[in-house]
């Protein structure tokens, strides 16, 4: 099954054992639907987006679907598979 043109973006901080652990999760699933799959430090990506970090900096990791927030802490796989395959 693919799904072009979507993509997925897990937010992300060095050392977050969580957000190593959605990583594992989102790989396999992102190419089970033909989906891009990114992940972004918000530390990192903060020298030029600021916001990004203090949007999301205290609720990583946080799973974005095309740019929206989809879940945080967690994988919502179940969610996420379902929202996909729309």
């Amino acid at each position: 099954m693919t799904t072009p043109g979507r993509t997925v973006t897990l937010l992300t901080r060095a050392g977050c054992g969580a957000c190593d652990g959605a990583w594992r999760i989102l790989v396999p699933l992102c190419a089970e639907y033909g989906v891009t799959c990114e992940a972004i430090d918000v530390d990192v990506a903060a020298a030029q987006d600021p916001d990004l970090r203090a949007e999301y900096g205290d609720r990583l990791p946080v799973v974005l679907l095309d740019g929206r927030e989809h879940s945080y802490w967690d994988v919502d796989e179940p969610r996420l598979r379902r929202d996909l395959s729309a």
